[in-house]
């Protein structure tokens, strides 16, 4: 302490030690509520992402460009979202359930078809996009918050309320049809319930009727998806036909090697013998070109960002906060695990892109608007312990 503190301490005066820099100006990022590291790790990863995706799109410059644009919208949306605090999410989230829910039935009603599926609104003119990738936030957000009421770890009643909660939109979604999503959706507030404390006895209970649901699944199910699920098991049954994608993907992987054939070199994405190359199976472009080493740095980003994350969820200051948190950063990690299983033919196909590498805006933006109230959650816990 400076002597003329010490001085007027002697005097009787009180004396209030100065304090530190770093205390009295916040950074940037405080005042934007933006977490560096984490961002940092979103744009070097969106930005790998264009790179594989100009070949993959057969070196469509507008494809980069378009994905280019969708990038900076998620990030404006992500920085706008980030400066609400985690009391507005907590107050907002039954509106925004019931918004989504609405659209899901209006999208059976109204919806646009394509692909053989009925997923999409349309607004002439201006948009059309994917309400069922809303619910991939809207959900989880409805099931913390009403845990958030209750007394943890929740009781048999509440969590039969989480399963309508999850129920609803999950079934809505099942019928456009859209498997893929409805899984997401599903996992993505299944999360919330588990981190909410089950004992291991209902988890166990759980899982077996879900196991004994299988069946009543499977005949409910559409003839592609129990295709989907046959091909995973026997690939080979159908090499022409609905075994196609796997096989390639698998060709196209293993053929890369350790270092790869080189950027733009592939064979199997550039002569087209890969379907959806620049959708849902880019990282086998990625592998074919890249290599062993190339796939291993894409995994060693992921794991840094799901390590990121995994860390500011923990220290969250309240149950909302750490519910919610935990929820986007192990539904951003099943995004990973889910579209580099059914491309390596361990997993079947179910359609879900690649996160911030696949083409596409709507899953960009309710990724990165999650990462928004990830990083809002964080922010004001640095707030509150001032």
């Amino acid at each position: 302490m400076p002597w003329h503190y010490i001085a007027r301490s002697m005097r009787g005066h009180p004396v209030r030690p100065p304090e530190s820099g770093i205390a009295r100006r916040k950074s940037i990022w405080e005042r934007i509520h933006l977490d560096p590291w984490l961002l940092g790790l979103l744009l070097i990863l969106m930005g790998s992402g264009l790179i594989v995706l100009y070949s993959a799109s057969g070196q469509s410059l507008d494809a980069v460009i378009g994905q280019s644009m969708r990038f900076g919208i998620a990030l404006v949306g992500m920085v706008i979202i980030a400066q609400f605090s985690p009391s507005t999410f907590l107050r907002w989230a039954p509106l925004a359930y019931g918004v989504g829910v609405a659209m899901l039935v209006a999208v059976d009603v109204v919806g646009d078809v394509g692909m053989g599926a009925k997923r999409w609104l349309v607004i002439p003119g201006v948009i059309r996009f994917q309400p069922s990738e809303m619910m991939k936030l809207a959900a989880p957000l409805m099931v913390a918050a009403y845990l958030n009421r209750c007394e943890l770890p929740p009781r048999l009643r509440d969590i039969v309320v989480c399963g309508v909660i999850i129920g609803v939109p999950v079934v809505l979604t099942a019928i456009q049809p859209d498997l893929g999503t409805s899984l997401l959706v599903s996992s993505a507030a299944l999360i919330v319930v588990l981190l909410a404390g089950l004992s291991w006895r209902l988890i166990g209970f759980i899982a077996a009727l879900g196991a004994a649901g299988v069946p009543l699944l499977w005949m409910n199910m559409h003839n592609y998806q129990r295709q989907r699920v046959l091909t995973f098991l026997n690939p080979e049954s159908d090499p022409l036909g609905s075994g196609w994608n796997i096989i390639q993907s698998t060709t196209a992987i293993g053929s890369g090697g350790l270092w790869g054939k080189g950027w733009l070199q592939g064979t199997q994405s550039q002569l087209e013998f890969l379907p959806e190359r620049h959708t849902d199976f880019i990282i086998a472009v990625l592998g074919e070109e890249f290599g062993l080493v190339g796939m291993l740095a894409l995994l060693l980003m992921y794991l840094l960002i799901v390590s990121r994350g995994l860390w500011m969820a923990s220290s969250a200051q309240d149950t909302f906060g750490r519910l919610v948190a935990g929820s986007i950063i192990l539904t951003f990690f099943i995004y990973v695990f889910v579209n580099m299983g059914m491309v390596s033919g361990i997993l079947p196909v179910v359609g879900v892109p690649l996160p911030l590498v696949s083409y596409g805006g709507t899953s960009s933006v309710t990724l990165l608007a999650g990462f928004g109230i990830l990083m809002s959650i964080h922010a004001h816990r640095r707030l509150l312990s001032r």
